[in-house]
């Protein structure tokens, strides 16, 4: 079967699911564009293809849902990817839903077309609370989807909001994950942060892929907690990409510094980390970093992500096979946990 590993590198029945693995749709970009370029002026210039920059795939690879993309995976040893669009968080409220909408039921054609090699997260129009919730339902009961992305902020707020509870509830009552990616940080943190005289393209990249995005989530992760989600919703699951988005790096300090003593909250802010959330390497192919998150998380909460098209598949089956696991563990963080999780065909 394609996409299948052993730790010699030779061919056997190891599956790889990779769960970040984004596409394009041409009418989200073209409305979402006007609140990107907002709160990111440079990122045009800094993204755009043919530059030769990191994370710069060519518009016909990020638009590609069928034959291409299959090829590619086959040639790399991925044997699932769980599909998900861009940018839906910076849309205008007032096409908000229909765009969505619209783009929800083009993933699906594309997992109807190729059900053994496609699943998909839900786009959700966050614009409007009540309606993604909704929009969740839809894609979930009728459209088969495993959970939904949501890419930061909208409007400037994280999900903890009181308005974003719709959305918060129900995943919780569907039990499927939010996939918390990051997003881009609101104009006023990205003036005192990450501009101060430095050229546009470098304030855009440091407020994104370099720094600012995983910074953000990982804070946006925190105010979830901190604000007592988990307790409210204690099923509810997230999946962070990058490695955690810095917070398995931080988390001994972080409990050390918010005791439930200060949050008040029902469990240590290190026990919602692992009881609440998986995390991905999101193409960060790094066996220091793995190790790491093992001892930490523990493999039964690491999934794998390949971050494609913005990284290509070509490290993934190197990565597992260079891993220093038992073989159970692999197939773990391969495939076995993100079935367990999102429902999967083993």
């Amino acid at each position: 079967m394609p996409g299948t590993i052993d730790p010699s590198g030779t061919e056997a029945a190891m599956r790889i699911i990779a769960l970040e693995e984004h596409f394009l749709d041409l009418d989200v970009a073209r409305a979402s564009r006007p609140e990107a370029e907002r709160l990111s002026p440079g990122s045009t210039a800094a993204y755009a293809p043919g530059t030769g920059y990191p994370y710069t795939p060519a518009p016909e690879v990020l638009l590609d849902l069928g034959e291409g993309r299959i090829a590619d995976m086959d040639a790399h040893g991925i044997s699932v990817q769980v599909l998900s669009t861009l940018s839906t968080q910076q849309l205008p409220a007032d096409v908000a839903v229909e765009l969505v909408r619209k783009v929800n039921d083009r993933t699906a054609a594309a997992v109807a077309a190729h059900p053994d090699r496609f699943a998909a997260f839900a786009a959700l129009p966050t614009a409007v609370p009540e309606a993604a919730a909704d929009e969740l339902a839809r894609a979930v009961g009728e459209l088969g989807f495993v959970g939904s992305m949501i890419n930061g902020r909208t409007g400037g707020g994280f999900l903890d909001e009181p308005r974003f509870d719709p959305v918060l509830r129900r995943s919780a009552e569907l039990r499927v994950p939010i996939y918390l990616h990051p997003g881009v940080p609101p104009v006023e943190t990205s003036r005192s942060n990450y501009e101060g005289g430095l050229d546009p393209i470098v304030t855009a990249r440091l407020q994104t892929s370099a720094w600012g995005w995983h910074v953000e989530t990982g804070t946006h992760f925190l105010h979830l907690v901190l604000a007592g989600v988990f307790d409210r919703y204690p099923d509810l699951q997230l999946v962070l990409g990058h490695w955690g988005e810095m917070v398995p790096f931080y988390l001994e300090r972080i409990e050390e510094a918010l005791p439930q003593r200060i949050t008040h909250l029902d469990r240590p802010v290190g026990d919602y980390f692992r009881e609440n959330v998986h995390i991905t390497p999101s193409g960060m192919f790094n066996q220091a970093q793995l190790r790491f998150c093992v001892e930490t998380v523990g493999v039964d909460r690491i999934m794998f992500s390949v971050d494609y098209p913005m990284l290509g598949n070509d490290g993934a089956r190197a990565f597992l096979r260079e891993a220093d696991l038992p073989p159970l563990a692999m197939e773990k963080i391969a495939h076995l946990n993100a079935e367990r999780l999102l429902g999967l065909p083993g």
